[in-house]
């Protein structure tokens, strides 16, 4: 069994920072790779940003220059790094980790259970 634990979300106010953490813990082979999505409320989850296992990088183009995605790989964390926050990166942020379990090899993709960001004044 694999699971992800998320932290860091709250209330922030437009312009703010704000940093994200994902823990994976569990029976677990290899990571391939991490992932940050989001579901604002009425609308549809989408892909934030996501990192491999070699370090490349991919984000949404609502977040570029804005966000940053980085990786433990000793620790199996992720992280995601968030500044100049809009009213519009309101949202439900869901960590995503994708790769292959110790026991039988077999591959895993699991998500963790959210963590709020609201950028009000």
């Amino acid at each position: 069994q694999v699971q992800l634990v998320e932290s860091g979300g709250g209330l922030v106010q437009p312009g703010g920072s704000l940093r994200l953490s994902c823990a994976v813990s569990g029976s677990i082979f290899s990571i391939t790779a991490m992932a940050w999505h989001r579901q604002a409320p009425g609308k549809q989850r989408e892909l934030v940003a996501d990192i491999t296992s070699g370090g490349s990088t991919n984000y949404a183009d609502s977040v570029k220059g804005r966000f940053t995605i980085s990786r433990d790989h000793a620790k199996n964390t992720v992280s995601l790094e968030m500044s100049s926050l809009k009213p519009e990166d309101t949202a439900v942020y869901y960590c995503n980790a994708v790769g292959t379990l110790w026991d039988n090899r077999a591959p895993f993709d699991y998500w963790g259970q959210g963590t709020e960001v609201t950028v009000s004044s």
